[in-house]
């Protein structure tokens, strides 16, 4: 376990993912800030190094609940889509109507809920448009890319060029997605709710938690697994 703080923080959520229950829990960044080592990722939050490698080490063994690093990019492209993409489009609508009746009901005694609106709302725009240039520029040319390797064939470059282009912009974008999410739970105090708050006010708040956490193991698997594989694999393609 000494050598355990030396490994990055996405390195091992890709290993086993329950780990990342762990980093969630010391306010630890798995996603978009999982490239720099456990170490480093301790002295950053201001975690204290052997807390966390204890909680590290009381959850090994137990059993793993995908090792995704194994799958064909096919399939968890067609995972990413089928899990996380309709959860977003599915809660973004649920989401909407929590924000906006929380925001006119309470807005007045707790101004911070009109910002939760706001900003929720352009998460929701921004997460749309994410998906969609996913789903119809990025994620079939990586599916292409797959099948000529497994097939022998060869394929011409797409239209975008080489595919860090897109991956570049689709990564900028869920750093974005994810410190619209940070700044929701700043100004809530990390969903702290008051005494007055409603059922609806609850169910707010725990639904977005529900959303941040889902949208870490979204971008987790796109930004440490599908990415660099898909990389790689255009690199031995077109060498």
């Amino acid at each position: 376990m000494t050598l355990l703080k030396d490994k990055t923080v996405a390195d091992l959520v890709s290993e086993n993912i329950n780990t990342a229950h762990v980093f969630k829990k010391h306010g630890i960044d798995f996603c978009c800030g999982g490239g720099i080592s456990i170490g480093k990722a301790c002295e950053k939050n201001q975690v204290k190094l052997h807390e966390l490698l204890e909680d590290l080490q009381n959850i090994e063994g137990k059993e793993r609940t995908y090792n995704y690093k194994e799958w064909d990019l096919d399939f968890l492209v067609q995972h990413i889509e089928q899990v996380h993409h309709r959860y977003v489009e599915d809660s973004i609508p649920l989401l909407i109507q929590y924000t906006q009746k929380v925001a006119s009901v309470n807005g007045d005694s707790n101004p911070e809920l009109i910002q939760v609106n706001d900003l929720f709302a352009e998460i929701a725009n921004e997460l749309t448009q994410h998906m969609k240039k996913e789903e119809l520029i990025l994620f079939p040319f990586i599916r292409k890319m797959e099948k000529a390797m497994k097939n022998g064939e060869t394929i011409d470059r797409a239209h975008f060029g080489t595919v860090e282009n897109p991956i570049a912009m689709m990564e900028d974008e869920h750093e974005a997605a994810g410190d619209l999410l940070k700044e929701i739970a700043r100004i809530t105090s990390n969903y702290t709710l008051p005494e007055h708050a409603c059922n609806t006010y609850r169910a707010m708040f725990h639904k977005l938690q529900e959303f941040e956490t889902d949208l870490h193991l979204h971008i987790h698997l796109e930004n440490n697994i599908l990415f660099p594989k898909a990389l790689a694999m255009e690199k031995s393609i077109f060498s």
